[in-house]
């Protein structure tokens, strides 16, 4: 078994090291870039604009909010990748690995605006008057090529469903490795109860227990964040050579070119990708259920978005990690490593805080991921699927879940890395090609505002001809 690991390993390995050495790094800078200039700094140009918006409710009080929207976009986010995602950067690329994932949050968030404009724009309505809609929506109306949307489709799916999930199992069971009762056994169970309540929720029965942890994750999340600040505060003194030495690292240029693989800007772009997931075309999943008043509008809250999870969460791990004293090596990459850096300063309190932290934010991230499968299983038929093929996708998952807390860290990034890698592959160059309406809706937005309006779209006002659900 250990030697069919071994080898899937490598197959996996291979194929992500051509697509990150160096195209994605590439694709996701220059989009992110090219979009930044196109939009006319948009990231700081209307970034008190994106925090009025997120507080307007909808017209009807049933209909998702914008402020809705964003959360389920964050959720999706916030979670394992911002405590062990930052974690696994530092230790192996480096202080500098923190500066780049600022770059790749500030640059992505330009793209972040375009493609959640865009599914906003040719957001499909559904039979109860919602909305739904995603990257496969838009590859199909703006491109009219619906098997590129289906590869997507089918793409997505693996990502979240095989990449992410197997990854938050593995992440959570190693939340609890630092443990005395931790042993060869613990994976197994830790993976069985994880499976377990998985299965729960998704195949019926777990309706209050996602309610439960639908409360207590935004709770815990402000938690963290607050636990972390504490710790930068009792440390402060390290903060400069903190930031002296992200910035010193980050242009080690010789280091970086030396071994791009494990360089700090590698790491810092894969693992802020993992993290804010900006570009790859997850969030406008997301974006196209919020009923807005003008696409623009979910475009400027899901850039907020990017921000809210890499410049604030993941920089509050970060310098509560390095400012600790706990040399990053890697060796202990992941929860480890955040786990030693708190117990540093909190005693025995930091490394439990961080595992009941990880619990919840991986049990949701499971959940919020499987439900980004299921838009994209009706895309790829048609149709809602039947029962049986439903339960039968369901327990599939289930059992990936309960894999993934047996693999080993190498295989379970490897493999997060490589499918989220081929999403950005598709995606990038699908918003480049359709980026021209989302930049006249921008335009149509700033236009209104400045006149002193609520701004409100029609098609026409842009001269889109493709027919849209909503906006004609």
């Amino acid at each position: 078994m250990n030697n069919v690991l071994t080898a899937i390993n490598g197959i996996v390995n291979t194929i992500s090291g051509f697509l990150y050495d160096p195209w994605v790094p590439v694709f996701l800078l220059a989009a992110g870039l090219y979009f930044t200039i196109r939009t006319g700094l948009i990231q700081f140009r209307l970034f008190g604009e994106s925090i009025r918006v997120v507080m307007e409710k909808p017209s009807d009080e049933n209909s998702v909010s914008s402020f809705g929207a964003l959360m389920v976009s964050t959720a999706s986010r916030v979670g394992t990748g911002n405590i062990v995602g930052v974690s696994t950067a530092i230790c192996v690329g480096g202080y500098g690995a923190v500066f780049w994932m600022w770059i790749t949050a500030l640059l992505g968030g330009a793209s972040a605006f375009i493609e959640s404009t865009l599914a906003q724009i040719y957001k499909k309505r559904d039979k109860d008057g919602s909305s739904y809609g995603g990257p496969s929506y838009y590859i199909e109306a703006g491109l009219k090529q619906r098997w590129l949307g289906v590869i997507f489709a089918v793409v997505l799916i693996c990502t979240y469903a095989i990449g992410y999930n197997m990854l938050a199992s593995y992440n959570l069971q190693s939340s609890f490795s630092g443990f005395s009762f931790y042993g060869k056994s613990t994976p197994i169970v830790l993976g069985a109860m994880l499976a377990v309540l998985f299965a729960i929720c998704v195949l019926g029965g777990g309706k209050r227990l996602t309610q439960i942890t639908g409360v207590l994750v935004p709770v815990m999340g402000i938690i963290y964040i607050v636990v972390a600040i504490v710790v930068v505060i009792i440390n402060a003194k390290h903060i400069p050579g903190v930031f002296a030495n992200i910035f010193s690292d980050a242009f080690d240029f010789k280091a970086i070119f030396g071994g791009f693989a494990g360089s700090a800007m590698m790491q810092g772009i894969k693992r802020g990708l993992y993290s804010n997931e900006a570009g790859m075309g997850s969030a406008p999943n997301a974006a196209a259920t919020a009923e807005v008043s003008h696409p623009a509008k979910q475009g400027l809250v899901q850039m907020l978005s990017v921000f809210i999870d890499t410049l604030l969460i993941c920089t509050a791990t970060a310098l509560m990690c390095l400012s600790s004293g706990i040399a990053p090596v890697e060796e202990l990459q992941g929860a480890p490593y955040v786990q030693q850096a708190m117990a540093s300063t909190l005693g025995a309190f930091g490394p439990i805080f961080i595992a009941v932290s990880m619990s919840l934010f991986a049990f949701t991230t499971l959940i919020g991921n499987y439900y980004y499968c299921e838009g994209c299983i009706k895309y790829i038929l048609k149709r809602s699927p039947s029962k049986a093929f439903m339960t039968a996708f369901r327990l599939i998952a289930t059992v990936i879940v309960f894999a993934g807390a047996l693999l080993s860290a190498g295989i379970a990034w490897d493999t997060a890395d490589l499918f989220q890698a081929i999403m950005v592959i598709i995606n990038i160059p699908v918003i480049i090609l359709l980026g021209k309406p989302a930049l006249n809706v921008l335009k149509d937005y700033t236009r209104q505002r400045k006149d002193g309006k609520n701004p409100i779209f029609k098609a026409s006002n842009i001269g889109l001809k493709e027919e849209t659900d909503f906006w004609n």
